[in-house]
Protein backbone atom coordinates (compact mmCIF):
# COMPACT_ATOMS: atom_id res chain seq x y z
CA UNK A 1 0.00 0.00 0.00
CA UNK A 2 2.64 2.56 0.97
CA UNK A 3 4.22 1.87 -2.36
CA UNK A 4 1.19 2.46 -4.48
CA UNK A 5 0.47 6.16 -2.09
CA UNK A 6 4.27 6.92 -2.95
CA UNK A 7 3.22 7.34 -6.58
CA UNK A 8 1.29 9.94 -5.69
CA UNK A 9 3.89 12.62 -3.30
CA UNK A 10 5.14 14.25 -6.86
CA UNK A 11 4.17 17.96 -7.71
CA UNK A 12 1.88 16.72 -10.49
CA UNK A 13 -0.19 14.65 -8.76
CA UNK A 14 -0.45 16.76 -5.74
CA UNK A 15 -1.50 20.32 -7.43
CA UNK A 16 -3.58 17.83 -9.81
CA UNK A 17 -5.61 16.76 -6.72
CA UNK A 18 -5.60 20.33 -5.18
CA UNK A 19 -7.56 21.41 -7.98
CA UNK A 20 -9.90 18.58 -7.75
CA UNK A 21 -10.60 19.48 -3.91
CA UNK A 22 -11.23 23.08 -4.59
CA UNK A 23 -13.87 22.36 -7.65
CA UNK A 24 -15.33 20.25 -4.53
CA UNK A 25 -15.12 22.80 -2.09
CA UNK A 26 -16.70 25.17 -4.48
CA UNK A 27 -19.24 22.80 -4.70
CA UNK A 28 -19.76 22.18 -1.14
CA UNK A 29 -19.11 25.39 0.31
CA UNK A 30 -21.59 28.37 -0.08
CA UNK A 31 -18.74 30.81 1.20
CA UNK A 32 -16.71 29.50 -1.75
CA UNK A 33 -19.31 31.24 -4.26
CA UNK A 34 -18.93 35.47 -3.84
CA UNK A 35 -22.62 35.94 -4.54
CA UNK A 36 -23.40 33.96 -1.13
CA UNK A 37 -20.82 36.08 1.30
CA UNK A 38 -19.71 39.64 1.62
CA UNK A 39 -16.24 40.92 -0.79
CA UNK A 40 -14.69 40.17 2.74
CA UNK A 41 -15.67 37.04 4.04
CA UNK A 42 -15.14 35.57 0.11
CA UNK A 43 -11.55 36.64 0.15
CA UNK A 44 -10.76 35.29 3.64
CA UNK A 45 -11.84 31.94 2.73
CA UNK A 46 -10.15 32.02 -0.50
CA UNK A 47 -6.90 32.58 1.04
CA UNK A 48 -8.00 29.62 3.84
CA UNK A 49 -8.94 27.19 1.30
CA UNK A 50 -5.77 28.22 -1.12
CA UNK A 51 -3.35 28.26 1.59
CA UNK A 52 -4.52 25.42 3.55
CA UNK A 53 -4.21 22.83 0.40
CA UNK A 54 -0.92 24.88 -0.57
CA UNK A 55 0.54 23.94 2.57
CA UNK A 56 -0.59 20.24 2.83
CA UNK A 57 0.62 19.60 -0.56
CA UNK A 58 4.06 20.88 -0.07
CA UNK A 59 4.65 19.55 3.00
CA UNK A 60 4.02 16.40 1.30
CA UNK A 61 6.46 17.41 -1.01
CA UNK A 62 8.86 17.20 1.65
CA UNK A 63 9.71 20.99 2.05
CA UNK A 64 10.57 22.45 4.86
CA UNK A 65 7.07 24.87 6.27
CA UNK A 66 9.04 27.03 8.94
CA UNK A 67 8.43 29.58 7.33
CA UNK A 68 5.49 28.31 4.68
CA UNK A 69 2.32 30.85 6.33
CA UNK A 70 4.39 34.52 6.15
CA UNK A 71 6.05 33.24 2.85
CA UNK A 72 2.31 32.21 1.03
CA UNK A 73 0.72 35.43 2.75
CA UNK A 74 3.46 37.74 1.38
CA UNK A 75 2.96 35.91 -2.32
CA UNK A 76 -0.47 36.51 -1.96
CA UNK A 77 -0.20 40.03 -0.75
CA UNK A 78 2.54 40.86 -3.74
CA UNK A 79 -0.21 39.21 -5.82
CA UNK A 80 -3.01 42.22 -4.58
CA UNK A 81 -0.57 44.44 -5.30
CA UNK A 82 -0.33 43.77 -8.46
CA UNK A 83 -4.20 43.78 -9.15
CA UNK A 84 -4.33 46.91 -7.25
CA UNK A 85 -1.64 48.80 -9.26
CA UNK A 86 -2.91 47.54 -12.37
CA UNK A 87 -6.98 49.01 -11.17
CA UNK A 88 -4.85 52.59 -11.56
CA UNK A 89 -6.86 54.49 -14.65
CA UNK A 90 -3.50 55.83 -16.08
CA UNK A 91 -1.95 52.47 -15.72
CA UNK A 92 -5.17 50.82 -17.23
CA UNK A 93 -4.87 53.87 -20.44
CA UNK A 94 -1.65 52.14 -21.03
CA UNK A 95 -3.71 48.45 -21.15
CA UNK A 96 -1.09 47.06 -18.75
CA UNK A 97 -2.29 44.08 -16.50
CA UNK A 98 -1.70 42.90 -13.23
CA UNK A 99 0.32 39.50 -14.55
CA UNK A 100 2.69 42.25 -15.73
CA UNK A 101 3.29 43.92 -12.39
CA UNK A 102 3.42 40.82 -10.37
CA UNK A 103 6.14 39.38 -12.45
CA UNK A 104 7.83 42.66 -12.27
CA UNK A 105 7.77 42.43 -8.49
CA UNK A 106 8.96 39.57 -8.10
CA UNK A 107 12.03 39.79 -10.42
CA UNK A 108 13.03 43.27 -8.65
CA UNK A 109 12.90 41.46 -5.44
CA UNK A 110 15.17 38.31 -6.42
CA UNK A 111 17.30 40.41 -8.60
CA UNK A 112 17.74 43.22 -6.49
CA UNK A 113 17.75 42.12 -2.96
CA UNK A 114 17.85 38.29 -2.94
CA UNK A 115 15.26 35.89 -2.49
CA UNK A 116 15.83 35.10 1.74
CA UNK A 117 14.87 31.40 3.35
CA UNK A 118 12.05 32.57 4.71
CA UNK A 119 10.33 33.58 1.31
CA UNK A 120 11.90 30.31 -0.23
CA UNK A 121 9.25 27.38 0.97
CA UNK A 122 5.87 28.88 -0.99
CA UNK A 123 7.90 29.79 -4.17
CA UNK A 124 6.69 27.25 -6.22
CA UNK A 125 4.94 28.96 -9.52
CA UNK A 126 4.53 25.95 -11.18
CA UNK A 127 2.30 23.92 -8.57
CA UNK A 128 0.13 26.78 -8.46
CA UNK A 129 0.04 26.87 -12.20
CA UNK A 130 -0.90 23.22 -12.27
CA UNK A 131 -3.66 23.38 -9.90
CA UNK A 132 -5.09 26.25 -11.96
CA UNK A 133 -4.79 24.58 -15.16
CA UNK A 134 -7.03 21.77 -13.74
CA UNK A 135 -9.60 24.42 -12.38
CA UNK A 136 -9.55 26.19 -16.15
CA UNK A 137 -10.42 22.81 -17.61
CA UNK A 138 -14.19 23.33 -16.21
CA UNK A 139 -14.46 26.81 -18.27
CA UNK A 140 -13.35 24.65 -21.76
CA UNK A 141 -16.15 22.71 -23.67
CA UNK A 142 -14.52 19.19 -23.99
CA UNK A 143 -15.32 19.39 -27.71
CA UNK A 144 -12.56 22.30 -28.32
CA UNK A 145 -9.82 20.49 -26.08
CA UNK A 146 -10.82 17.77 -29.13
CA UNK A 147 -10.15 19.83 -31.85
CA UNK A 148 -7.40 22.38 -30.66
CA UNK A 149 -5.87 19.68 -28.77
CA UNK A 150 -5.41 17.00 -31.63
CA UNK A 151 -4.41 19.99 -33.79
CA UNK A 152 -2.15 20.80 -31.49
CA UNK A 153 -0.79 17.17 -31.40
CA UNK A 154 -0.10 17.39 -34.72
CA UNK A 155 1.83 20.66 -33.91
CA UNK A 156 3.39 19.57 -30.86
CA UNK A 157 5.07 16.42 -32.98
CA UNK A 158 5.91 18.62 -35.76
CA UNK A 159 7.55 21.48 -34.01
CA UNK A 160 9.30 19.05 -31.14
CA UNK A 161 11.12 16.97 -34.49
CA UNK A 162 12.31 19.89 -35.80
CA UNK A 163 13.23 21.69 -32.83
CA UNK A 164 14.92 18.75 -30.97
CA UNK A 165 17.11 18.37 -33.89
CA UNK A 166 17.94 21.66 -35.25
CA UNK A 167 18.74 22.47 -31.74
CA UNK A 168 20.84 19.25 -31.10
CA UNK A 169 22.91 20.01 -34.37
CA UNK A 170 23.23 23.67 -33.85
CA UNK A 171 24.74 22.47 -30.15
CA UNK A 172 27.57 20.29 -31.61
CA UNK A 173 28.20 23.07 -33.85
CA UNK A 174 28.68 25.48 -31.18
CA UNK A 175 30.99 23.03 -29.29
CA UNK A 176 28.45 22.25 -26.78
CA UNK A 177 29.58 18.62 -25.03
CA UNK A 178 26.69 15.94 -26.28
CA UNK A 179 24.85 15.87 -22.12
CA UNK A 180 23.86 19.93 -22.35
CA UNK A 181 23.31 19.56 -25.77
CA UNK A 182 20.15 16.93 -25.22
CA UNK A 183 19.23 19.28 -22.19
CA UNK A 184 19.09 22.64 -24.11
CA UNK A 185 17.45 20.55 -27.14
CA UNK A 186 14.87 19.47 -24.93
CA UNK A 187 14.30 21.96 -23.31
CA UNK A 188 13.73 24.43 -26.21
CA UNK A 189 11.32 22.37 -27.70
CA UNK A 190 9.23 20.58 -25.62
CA UNK A 191 8.22 22.29 -22.46
CA UNK A 192 11.22 23.89 -20.45
CA UNK A 193 11.83 23.08 -17.16
CA UNK A 194 9.68 19.96 -17.10
CA UNK A 195 11.57 18.70 -20.09
CA UNK A 196 14.63 19.95 -18.81
CA UNK A 197 14.40 17.81 -15.30
CA UNK A 198 12.64 14.45 -17.19
CA UNK A 199 15.65 14.93 -20.04
CA UNK A 200 17.94 14.84 -17.04
CA UNK A 201 16.75 12.15 -15.11
CA UNK A 202 16.48 9.61 -18.22
CA UNK A 203 20.50 10.40 -18.87
CA UNK A 204 21.05 10.46 -14.53
CA UNK A 205 22.60 13.71 -15.72
CA UNK A 206 24.99 16.58 -13.88
CA UNK A 207 22.79 18.28 -11.42
CA UNK A 208 25.21 21.80 -12.41
CA UNK A 209 23.76 21.67 -16.12
CA UNK A 210 20.46 20.73 -15.13
CA UNK A 211 20.31 24.13 -12.57
CA UNK A 212 21.92 26.23 -15.44
CA UNK A 213 19.15 25.31 -18.04
CA UNK A 214 16.21 25.76 -15.43
CA UNK A 215 17.55 29.06 -14.81
CA UNK A 216 18.25 29.74 -18.81
CA UNK A 217 14.68 28.79 -19.42
CA UNK A 218 13.17 30.92 -16.76
CA UNK A 219 15.48 33.79 -18.00
CA UNK A 220 14.10 33.90 -21.74
CA UNK A 221 10.74 33.20 -20.73
CA UNK A 222 10.33 36.82 -19.34
CA UNK A 223 10.66 38.75 -21.83
CA UNK A 224 8.98 36.45 -24.28
CA UNK A 225 5.90 36.38 -22.34
CA UNK A 226 5.74 40.10 -22.43
CA UNK A 227 7.33 40.25 -26.24
CA UNK A 228 4.90 37.50 -27.90
CA UNK A 229 1.69 39.00 -27.37
CA UNK A 230 3.26 42.18 -28.90
CA UNK A 231 4.50 40.66 -31.80
CA UNK A 232 1.22 38.83 -32.40
CA UNK A 233 -1.48 42.11 -32.46
CA UNK A 234 1.50 43.47 -34.90
CA UNK A 235 1.22 40.46 -37.07
CA UNK A 236 -2.66 40.94 -36.88
CA UNK A 237 -3.03 36.83 -36.10
CA UNK A 238 -5.79 35.48 -35.04
CA UNK A 239 -6.37 34.72 -31.16
CA UNK A 240 -6.40 31.21 -32.24
CA UNK A 241 -2.78 31.39 -33.96
CA UNK A 242 -1.71 33.53 -31.20
CA UNK A 243 -2.63 31.04 -28.74
CA UNK A 244 -0.78 27.99 -30.53
CA UNK A 245 2.05 29.92 -31.24
CA UNK A 246 2.52 31.06 -27.24
CA UNK A 247 1.84 27.69 -26.41
CA UNK A 248 4.52 26.44 -28.69
CA UNK A 249 7.14 28.34 -28.22
CA UNK A 250 7.03 29.77 -24.48
CA UNK A 251 8.93 27.40 -22.14
CA UNK A 252 7.10 27.22 -19.05
CA UNK A 253 3.44 26.71 -18.55
CA UNK A 254 3.07 29.59 -16.21
CA UNK A 255 4.79 32.25 -19.10
CA UNK A 256 2.35 30.31 -21.16
CA UNK A 257 -0.52 31.58 -19.15
CA UNK A 258 1.00 35.07 -18.32
CA UNK A 259 1.51 36.25 -22.00
CA UNK A 260 -2.31 34.11 -22.84
CA UNK A 261 -3.96 36.75 -20.63
CA UNK A 262 -2.39 39.46 -22.50
CA UNK A 263 -4.43 38.46 -25.82
CA UNK A 264 -7.73 37.65 -23.78
CA UNK A 265 -9.48 34.55 -22.81
CA UNK A 266 -9.66 32.46 -26.82
CA UNK A 267 -5.51 32.69 -26.77
CA UNK A 268 -5.70 32.24 -23.36
CA UNK A 269 -7.38 29.06 -23.72
CA UNK A 270 -5.91 28.19 -26.84
CA UNK A 271 -1.81 28.58 -25.26
CA UNK A 272 -2.95 26.05 -22.40
CA UNK A 273 -4.67 23.31 -24.89
CA UNK A 274 -1.14 23.67 -27.00
CA UNK A 275 1.04 23.58 -24.24
CA UNK A 276 -0.82 20.63 -22.39
CA UNK A 277 -0.33 18.79 -26.19
CA UNK A 278 3.49 18.86 -25.91
CA UNK A 279 3.56 18.20 -22.12
CA UNK A 280 2.07 15.02 -23.05
CA UNK A 281 4.49 14.04 -25.19
CA UNK A 282 7.08 14.43 -22.59
CA UNK A 283 7.23 10.71 -21.11
CA UNK A 284 7.71 9.75 -24.96
CA UNK A 285 10.51 12.00 -24.77
CA UNK A 286 12.09 10.52 -21.69
CA UNK A 287 11.66 7.57 -23.09
CA UNK A 288 13.70 7.79 -26.18
CA UNK A 289 16.04 9.70 -24.53
CA UNK A 290 16.84 6.95 -22.13
CA UNK A 291 16.88 4.64 -25.05
CA UNK A 292 19.50 6.89 -26.72
CA UNK A 293 21.58 7.58 -23.42
CA UNK A 294 21.83 3.84 -22.91
CA UNK A 295 22.91 2.77 -26.66
CA UNK A 296 25.54 5.53 -26.49
CA UNK A 297 26.68 3.20 -23.23
CA UNK A 298 26.50 6.11 -20.91
CA UNK A 299 24.57 5.01 -18.50
CA UNK A 300 24.81 1.19 -18.06
CA UNK A 301 23.65 0.82 -15.39
CA UNK A 302 20.05 2.55 -15.94
CA UNK A 303 17.53 0.27 -19.15
CA UNK A 304 14.75 2.48 -20.30
CA UNK A 305 11.19 0.99 -19.20
CA UNK A 306 8.25 1.62 -21.10
CA UNK A 307 7.02 2.74 -17.24
CA UNK A 308 8.90 5.72 -18.22
CA UNK A 309 5.80 6.75 -20.20
CA UNK A 310 3.82 7.11 -17.58
CA UNK A 311 5.91 8.40 -14.46
CA UNK A 312 7.11 11.37 -17.07
CA UNK A 313 3.57 11.86 -18.00
CA UNK A 314 2.16 15.53 -16.54
CA UNK A 315 -0.89 14.34 -14.45
CA UNK A 316 -2.23 18.07 -14.09
CA UNK A 317 -3.19 17.25 -18.55
CA UNK A 318 -5.30 13.95 -16.73
CA UNK A 319 -7.39 16.75 -14.14
CA UNK A 320 -7.83 19.23 -16.80
CA UNK A 321 -9.14 17.12 -19.54
CA UNK A 322 -11.65 15.17 -16.38
CA UNK A 323 -12.58 18.60 -15.35
CA UNK A 324 -13.80 19.58 -18.87
CA UNK A 325 -15.92 16.48 -19.56
CA UNK A 326 -17.55 16.40 -16.43
CA UNK A 327 -18.27 20.30 -17.04
CA UNK A 328 -19.35 19.35 -20.57
CA UNK A 329 -21.47 16.39 -20.39
CA UNK A 330 -22.11 15.13 -15.99
CA UNK A 331 -23.17 17.98 -14.56
CA UNK A 332 -26.17 19.83 -15.23
CA UNK A 333 -25.89 22.92 -17.64
CA UNK A 334 -26.90 25.49 -14.77
CA UNK A 335 -25.29 23.97 -12.05
CA UNK A 336 -21.99 23.73 -13.91
CA UNK A 337 -22.92 27.68 -15.17
CA UNK A 338 -23.21 28.68 -11.39
CA UNK A 339 -19.84 26.94 -10.43
CA UNK A 340 -17.76 28.23 -13.03
CA UNK A 341 -17.13 31.99 -12.34
CA UNK A 342 -16.31 31.14 -8.20
CA UNK A 343 -14.35 28.25 -9.81
CA UNK A 344 -12.53 31.21 -12.36
CA UNK A 345 -11.80 33.20 -9.22
CA UNK A 346 -9.93 30.68 -7.55
CA UNK A 347 -7.91 29.88 -10.39
CA UNK A 348 -7.17 33.71 -10.97
CA UNK A 349 -5.95 33.82 -7.58
CA UNK A 350 -3.89 30.76 -7.85
CA UNK A 351 -2.26 32.41 -10.92
CA UNK A 352 -1.71 35.24 -9.25
CA UNK A 353 0.01 33.68 -6.79
CA UNK A 354 2.35 31.82 -9.85
CA UNK A 355 2.78 35.03 -11.54
CA UNK A 356 4.82 36.83 -8.57
CA UNK A 357 6.66 32.75 -7.99
CA UNK A 358 8.06 33.22 -11.26
CA UNK A 359 9.70 36.34 -10.98
CA UNK A 360 10.91 35.15 -7.69
CA UNK A 361 12.27 32.15 -9.28
CA UNK A 362 14.36 33.89 -11.74
CA UNK A 363 17.71 35.08 -11.12
CA UNK A 364 19.42 36.62 -13.75
CA UNK A 365 22.78 36.49 -12.04
CA UNK A 366 23.15 32.62 -13.54
CA UNK A 367 22.88 33.58 -17.02
CA UNK A 368 24.85 36.45 -17.69
CA UNK A 369 28.47 35.48 -17.13
CA UNK A 370 31.20 34.01 -19.72
CA UNK A 371 31.62 30.88 -19.04
CA UNK A 372 28.35 30.18 -19.55
CA UNK A 373 27.83 32.35 -22.97
CA UNK A 374 27.90 29.37 -25.43
CA UNK A 375 25.09 27.74 -24.02
CA UNK A 376 23.12 30.81 -23.45
CA UNK A 377 23.78 31.65 -27.21
CA UNK A 378 23.06 27.92 -28.44
CA UNK A 379 19.74 28.13 -26.53
CA UNK A 380 18.93 31.67 -28.22
CA UNK A 381 19.30 30.36 -31.74
CA UNK A 382 17.07 27.41 -31.18
CA UNK A 383 14.72 29.18 -29.41
CA UNK A 384 14.53 31.91 -32.51
CA UNK A 385 14.08 28.91 -34.92
CA UNK A 386 11.51 27.64 -32.96
CA UNK A 387 9.72 30.75 -32.76
CA UNK A 388 9.56 31.26 -36.70
CA UNK A 389 8.84 27.41 -37.32
CA UNK A 390 5.95 27.28 -34.56
CA UNK A 391 4.57 30.48 -36.08
CA UNK A 392 4.25 28.89 -39.54
CA UNK A 393 2.70 25.71 -38.12
CA UNK A 394 0.38 27.50 -35.65
CA UNK A 395 -0.91 29.79 -38.98
CA UNK A 396 -1.10 26.66 -41.14
CA UNK A 397 -3.15 24.60 -38.45
CA UNK A 398 -5.28 27.16 -36.75
CA UNK A 399 -6.07 30.31 -39.12
CA UNK A 400 -9.33 28.45 -39.91
CA UNK A 401 -10.81 28.22 -36.57
CA UNK A 402 -12.91 30.50 -35.06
Amino acid sequence: MSKFLNQFKNEDWIATIMGAVLILLVALIPLLTEANSTPLYYGIAKLIAIGTLSYIGIRILGTNMVWFIPSFLFLYGISFLGEWIASIALVKRFGFESVFFSVAIGLIIRNVFGLPEWLKPAVRSEFYIKGGLVLLGTSILFKEIMTAGSLGMIQAIVVILAVWYFSFWLSKKMGVDTEMGVLLSTAVSICGVSAAIAANGAMKGNPKKLSFVISLVLVVAIPMMYLMPYLSNLLGLSPEVAGAWLGGTIDTTGAVVASGKFLGETAEKYSVIIKSAQNALLGVAAFAISIYWTLRDTNKDSRPSPSVLWERFPKFVLGFIAASILFSFILQPEAAKALVKPIKALRETLFSIAFVAIGLETDFKKIFNKENSRFTATFLLAQTFNIIVTLVVAWILFRNIA
